[in-house]
C-alpha cells in the first residue's frame, strides 16, 4: 500500500504543468473575449437593438488587434450611393 501511495502523490506532481498551462490558456481565452466584447464596435451581443451593426463601425479605427501602415479614404462615389439608400 505504501508503493501505491507514492506512486498516486508522484503522479499528481507530474499534473502540475498540465493543469498549470490548462489555466493560462483559459484565463487568456476569457480575457480575450471580455476585451472584444467591450472594445470592439464589430463585435456584437443583441442584434435586435441595432439590426445593421455595420453601419456603426467607424472605418478610421483600426479593428485589428495590431495594424501596419494602414491608411483609411472614403470614397465619395460609395459615400453618396450610401446617402441616397437612407
Amino acid at each position: 500500500t505504501s508503493v501505491l501511495k507514492l506512486c498516486s502523490l508522484s503522479c499528481v506532481f507530474q499534473l502540475i504543468p498540465l493543469a498549470g498551462v490548462v489555466s493560462f490558456a483559459a484565463v487568456g481565452a476569457l480575457s480575450f473575449s471580455v476585451y472584444s466584447i467591450f472594445s470592439k464596435s464589430d463585435v456584437i451581443i443583441n442584434k435586435s437593438g441595432n439590426p445593421e451593426p455595420w453601419e456603426t463601425v467607424d472605418p478610421t479605427k483600426p479593428q485589428k488587434l495590431l495594424t501596419i501602415h494602414q491608411k483609411w479614404k472614403p470614397v465619395e462615389e460609395l459615400e453618396s450611393v450610401k446617402k441616397l439608400m437612407k
